[in-house]
């Protein structure tokens, strides 16, 4: 089972920045026994939603030549630490600077009009060789984008 921590991609430039969406709904499944009376979105689930969105904003900086690898996390902030499901997160990221080593990035996640967390510092080692194909497929399926939508290189949806 793959858990998948954004529903979809709203916007994406290249190189710079992505907006994507998650809605927690009672139901998810690592929901399930995790909490006896109150379920509550770990917290942790939101960092991985922004480096899982982040991570595929970096892969198709490169042009799908390469997979992006969580290395570091740090100055994680969570401005609300009881998150009931029933939301709708707005996820933001944005690369603030890239090699062929590695990207370091940021993010943060608002719910309505207000920023439930943020993360100053991402860092994403660079792995290759990759099956750029396999990623551009996988990219696309997971994002709810077609090759037919986006001109089956990554690009915008």
């Amino acid at each position: 089972m793959r858990f998948l921590f954004y529903d979809r991609i709203l916007e994406m430039e290249k190189g710079r920045r992505v907006v994507g969406l998650k809605s927690f709904a009672l139901s998810e499944e690592f929901l399930r026994e995790h909490y006896d009376r109150t379920p509550l979105v770990p917290p942790v689930i939101l960092i991985e939603a922004m480096a899982q969105l982040l991570g595929w904003s970096v892969i198709q900086a490169h042009d799908f030549q390469l997979s992006a690898i969580l290395s570091l996390v740090e100055g994680v902030t969570f401005h609300r630490s009881r998150m009931r499901p029933g939301f709708q997160a707005r996820i933001t990221g944005e690369i603030l600077s890239t090699s062929e080593r590695d990207s370091l990035g940021r993010a943060w996640i608002d719910v309505g009009e207000e920023r439930v967390a943020t993360l100053d510092r991402i860092i994403y080692s660079h792995l290759r060789p990759v099956d750029r194909d396999a990623l551009v497929r996988w990219f696309h399926y997971y994002c709810g984008w077609t090759p037919e939508g986006t001109g089956g290189d990554g690009g915008e949806p």
